[in-house]
């Protein structure tokens, strides 16, 4: 059985104020391809379709042509489900009128978690698709106030589509988490209303054959080859610069994984950090990319930003290596520690300037100035 695993489309979205619905709508052109390119038997949506509960009406109508492009045009199943960023009623309300034979859509916590089950030639394989829910909607549900931690919910989850699954059958479990070990982006929100611990462990999913994440941006696998985020198909932060983007292809035999691959996607506009001294990125390469400009001039740049977006029409930011170098040395010498003695006042200010320790020879001179300094002697 082969599929195809993505997440975290976002549609709605902006980047820094740009809107992205021709950069999702090429997306979107790439995956409906990639299902009917590699013969897809099930396309696996791992939440955060929407990139807020109440998407704009364009980001919907953009969805809904997607969905009946794969629904027409192939023969793929659909499994699909809630992210943290959707709204689990919406989600829910595109099953209504769907073929239950290939589509599980879940969009809210339910207390029976049954699977979608599908054949092939080695026999059943059960699809759990179990949506995001907070740990309130989680103990209503079930029916038990101890759900305290996104940990909490998505165990009661497991457990009850575990009891679900075929005896014979070979266990694909699609979730939107924060797994332990894994990397994230500057782009995700926090899966905790109010702090708290929003990780998971991987043993959660003992007994999965594949495990299909969506929450974190960065394609990884998690612990196990078997446990995967696809990523998101494009980057919303600096921080994703230059980042090949891509989705999971997983081809399933009778014991459980074959094989995984990557399929690449190829945004429209991509996402890059230029540095340089401002008059020679001005002779640059004309381009639509989303840019961000760090400057290595040791002056301000008068009107700066203005010169760069007539090369570069969407720079996001403008800062200067300086300022950026500042920024790095006040974060990691912010640490605040009791300091009672003068020559540790000393040796924490030049840590933080040019962030190296003083020496023997300056601890000398420091401790003869400040021994000078307090018996009223001439210290030059």
């Amino acid at each position: 059985m082969k599929i195809l695993h993505t997440s975290d489309l976002h549609l709605g979205r902006q980047f820094n104020g740009i809107p992205l619905e021709d950069d999702h709508r090429s997306i979107l052109d790439q995956i409906a391809c990639a299902v009917t390119d590699h013969s897809i038997d099930v396309l696996i949506l791992a939440g955060d379709i929407f990139d807020r509960a109440s998407p704009p009406a364009t980001a919907v109508r953009q969805f809904n042509g997607f969905l009946e492009r794969i629904a027409q045009d192939t023969e793929a199943a659909v499994v699909m489900i809630a992210g943290n960023h959707d709204s689990g009623d919406r989600i829910a309300s595109m099953s209504i009128m769907t073929d239950k034979a290939r589509a599980h859509i879940r969009g809210g916590v339910s207390a029976e978690e049954k699977p979608l089950i599908l054949r092939d030639e080695y026999g059943p394989v059960a699809f759990s698709g179990l949506p995001f829910s907070y740990e309130y909607a989680a103990r209503e549900c079930f029916e038990d106030e101890s759900l305290q931690t996104p940990e909490d919910v998505l165990t009661a989850q497991v457990a009850r589509a575990r009891a679900n699954v075929p005896k014979d059958a070979r266990w694909v479990v699609i979730a939107h988490a924060f797994v332990s070990g894994a990397k994230h982006s500057e782009s995700e929100r926090s899966l905790t209303r109010v702090g708290g611990i929003e990780t998971v462990p991987t043993d959660i999913f003992e007994g999965a054959h594949y495990v299909a994440l969506g929450h974190l941006h960065r394609p990884q696998k998690v612990g196990s080859n078997h446990i995967r985020y696809s990523g998101s198909p494009l980057a919303f932060g600096f921080d994703e610069a230059d980042a090949q983007k891509s989705m999971s292809f997983i081809d399933l035999n009778k014991e459980g994984v074959a094989q995984i691959e990557t399929i690449p996607l190829t945004p429209m506009r991509n996402v890059r950090i230029l540095r340089g001294i401002h008059a020679e990125l001005l002779l640059g390469e004309p381009s639509t990319d989303f840019i961000k400009v760090v400057l290595t001039d040791d002056a301000p740049v008068i009107d700066g930003m203005k010169r760069l977006r007539e090369i570069f029409p969407n720079v996001c930011e403008l800062t200067y290596e300086r300022n950026e170098r500042k920024l790095e040395l006040e974060a990691t010498g912010s640490r605040i520690a009791p300091v009672t003695k003068p020559s540790d006042v000393i040796d924490e200010f030049v840590q933080t300037v040019r962030a190296e320790a003083i020496d023997d020879i300056e601890k000398a001179i420091i401790a003869e100035t400040l021994q000078a300094l307090q018996y009223g002697e001439d210290a030059a």
